[in-house]
This record gives C-alpha cells, sequence and structure tokens, in this order.
C-alpha cells in the first residue's frame, strides 16, 4: 500500500505543482488540505478542482477563520505582539492553526506524513515542522519543494506539461500572502530596501476616506468585544476595522526583518485593524495595568512574538506565558477612542470602570487629595543612596 501524505495545500503554483511530482517522484498517495483563514481572493471550488486535476486523492478545505480569530489572534493581541515592534506577524500566526488542521486530517485518514509546500530560505519551514513535531511527532514532515531543484520558470514548465490547472505566469512578480489579520508583500523591486513600494501593492490600505472621524472600540478581559458601541464577534471586529481604518490609508509596514534562517529580508506588510487593536489596546492597558505588571508584561511581549515568529506556538514556554497574560488582562475592560484622519490614527481616549486612574489624587486642583507633605521625605530616602556615593566617591575621582 502506499504511503499516505497530507499537504498543506494553498492552490497556488509550487503546492500544485508539488502534488504530481510526489506522487510520480516518491509514490504517495497525496491529500489535499487548505484551510480557510480569511484569505481575500481564493475560490475555494477552484482551488479544490486545481488539487484533483493535479491528481490529489481527496481535496478538503476547512473554515478556520473563526477559529483562527478566537484562538490565534486574539490571544496574540492579548500580549500585544509585535516582531521586532513592528509585526503583528500576519503570516506567522495562520501557520500554527494550518498544523493543527493538517494533523488532524492525517489522524483521520490514517495518513503517514504531511508535507508543504515551503522553500529552503523562509521562515515558514521552521513553522510547519516544527509544530507538526510538536503536535505529532511521529508523523514524518516533507518538504518536496526545498529539494526538487526546480526554478519557477521551470514549475510553470513541468505545470503545462502535466495539464496542472495554474494562474502562475512568468510575470508574476511579487508574492502575497493574506489573511484575516493583514497582508504580506515580498519580492520584485521590493527586494532592494532603498525602492519605494509601487501604490499598485496595496489593497487594504486604499486611501478612499479624507474626513476624519472617530471610531470606539470596546474590551472585555483584553478581547475586543465592539466597535462603536455594537457588539461584535473577534473576526467581525476585524472585518470591519480593516474596512474602517484601512479607508484612511494606515497600517502599512515597510521593514528589514531579521529572519529564523538568518537573513535580513525586507518585507512590507498591510494590517490596519491588527496595528488599531493593537494600539487601543496598549493604552487601555495603560489605566487598567498596575505599574510593575505593566512593566513586567511589557517586558516578556518582545519574547512572546518571537515564539510565534520562531514557530515555537505550542511550545511549554509559549504556553507558561499564555497563563500569565490572561492573569494579567483580568481587569482590562473599558473603551478606546481611536481619531481616523488621512494616514493617521491616533488614541484620543480611554476609559474603564476599572481604571487605576484617580482624578482626585492626579488634580492640581481643589479637589487634590494627594498627601504633599508625605513627599519630602519620600524624596529624600529615594535619593539617599546618590547622595552618599556623590559624597564619599564621585568627588574624590582622580581628574582625567
Amino acid at each position: 500500500m502506499a504511503k499516505r501524505v497530507v499537504l498543506a495545500y494553498s492552490g497556488g503554483l509550487d503546492t500544485s505543482v508539488a502534488v504530481r511530482w510526489m506522487i510520480e517522484q516518491w509514490g504517495v498517495e497525496v491529500i489535499c488540505l487548505a484551510v480557510d483563514v480569511g484569505q481575500a481572493s481564493d475560490d475555494w471550488d477552484v482551488v479544490r478542482e486545481r488539487a484533483k486535476a493535479a491528481g490529489a486523492l481527496e481535496a478538503i478545505v476547512v473554515d478556520a477563520r473563526k477559529e483562527f480569530a478566537d484562538d490565534f489572534v486574539a490571544p496574540a493581541l492579548k500580549a500585544n505582539a509585535m516582531y521586532e515592534g513592528r509585526y503583528p506577524l500576519v503570516s506567522a500566526l495562520s501557520r500554527p492553526v494550518i498544523v493543527k488542521h493538517l494533523v488532524e486530517t492525517a489522524r483521520y485518514h490514517g495518513a503517514q506524513a504531511v508535507a508543504h509546500g515551503c522553500t529552503g530560505k523562509g521562515n515558514d519551514q521552521v513553522r510547519f515542522e516544527v509544530s507538526t513535531r510538536a503536535l505529532a511527532p511521529d508523523l514524518e514532515v516533507l518538504a518536496p519543494v526545498r529539494g526538487w531543484g526546480m526554478t519557477r520558470e521551470d514549475s510553470i514548465h513541468y505545470a503545462y506539461d502535466h495539464q496542472i490547472p495554474i494562474v502562475a505566469t512568468k510575470e508574476k512578480v511579487y508574492s502575497i500572502d493574506d489573511n484575516l489579520w493583514g497582508r504580506a508583500i515580498e519580492c520584485g523591486e521590493m527586494e532592494d530596501p532603498w525602492a519605494v513600494p509601487p501604490p499598485g501593492v496595496w489593497l487594504l490600505t486604499k486611501p478612499t476616506e479624507t474626513e476624519p472621524r472617530d471610531v470606539v472600540i470596546g474590551f472585555e478581559q483584553g478581547q475586543p468585544v465592539s466597535v462603536d458601541g455594537e457588539r461584535l464577534e473577534m473576526l467581525d471586529i476585524i472585518d470591519r476595522l480593516n474596512g474602517i481604518v484601512g479607508s484612511y490609508g494606515w497600517g502599512r509596514i515597510d521593514m528589514v526583518e531579521n529572519r529564523r534562517v538568518g537573513i535580513k529580508s525586507r518585507e512590507t506588510y498591510e494590517c490596519p485593524a491588527a496595528l488599531a487593536l493593537i494600539l487601543a489596546h496598549k493604552d487601555l492597558e495603560s489605566i487598567c495595568l498596575e505599574r510593575d505588571l505593566d512593566r513586567e508584561k511589557a517586558r516578556i511581549e518582545p519574547r512572546y512574538a518571537e515564539l510565534i515568529y520562531d514557530g515555537l506556538w505550542f511550545s511549554p514556554l509559549k504556553e507558561s506565558f499564555d497563563a500569565f497574560v490572561d492573569k494579567s488582562q483580568e481587569f482590562v475592560t473599558g473603551e478606546v477612542r481611536l481619531r481616523l484622519a488621512p494616514g493617521s490614527c491616533q488614541v484620543t481616549g480611554r476609559r474603564s470602570e476599572h481604571s487605576l486612574y484617580d482624578y482626585e489624587l492626579a488634580t492640581y486642583d481643589a479637589a487634590d487629595t494627594f498627601r504633599h507633605e508625605d513627599s519630602a521625605g519620600f524624596v529624600r530616602l529615594w535619593g539617599l543612596g546618590i547622595e552618599t556615593w556623590s559624597a564619599r566617591q564621585a568627588s574624590k575621582r582622580p581628574s582625567s
């Protein structure tokens, strides 16, 4: 009996060619699994037909949009996860949910292996393989694209020779990966870090609105629950904000990031909802979190983002961080007002029933309840160490 493999199938050139190539070269049976995480342009009927035409034994599409939003995006948002302080992990966040369904499909269909269409230069090979081994260490992980030695042109010819219906052409310039959390655009002239991204690459952030407006985002225990007072599911909040915020031309990122494999890569992203939600969430935390908790959470946030970027979503450290983050969000409930204008998104207000901002302590007006007389002793004790150092050592330093 032939080995059975479940392939993480995108419907693009590489994974379509991989179906037939694995059948011919390795003599395996291939089941294609496409996972819908909110890609903008996929026709899933066409994707199924393309997989079957390539030789797949079966072509399965799973709608994981709500699961992706609730179980993967929401925890990352609570942690304000931004790789290298800028990138909200658009592609990286979708990989663990895809792998979860990849493993489940392999179990259901009695497959001995899973496969992906990643190259040897990118981050996704790490995410697919490490996540698979975390969930199912007994499954073999195959990477046909990494080893077949074909150029893009070779792959196009292979598809034509084997009557695999593809939409790829030699003229396709950009590599685009999108989901409900945003879009990643790379390659083409943008491989030059000095080159300006051409206007045509942007889809979510085309500026169409010119009049400023406010949008109010409501949170409960760190989770977005409403937009302008209307309660919505996480999935719908993201969709709504992508439309509203993106229409002001805000939400673009242009950066050179450090890939896990050790190379620097120029990347452009557009993620208006993601950046707006993180901006609002961080601001709400500023009035709801006690100072030391706020600072300690900020300290682990970059590490949390690195774990996701590096394919370690299913790891004991990530799980432990989640416990800390969830506890920290116990009182992060309230509303944040964002002011939108062309090319701009700014916080202009925040409120919470659990706010630690005390007007009577903060004000300089007559309502002031702060005990000013307590400050003299506090300040003297706070500076005592520096005062002693200055008297005993600083004044006796040898002159240079």
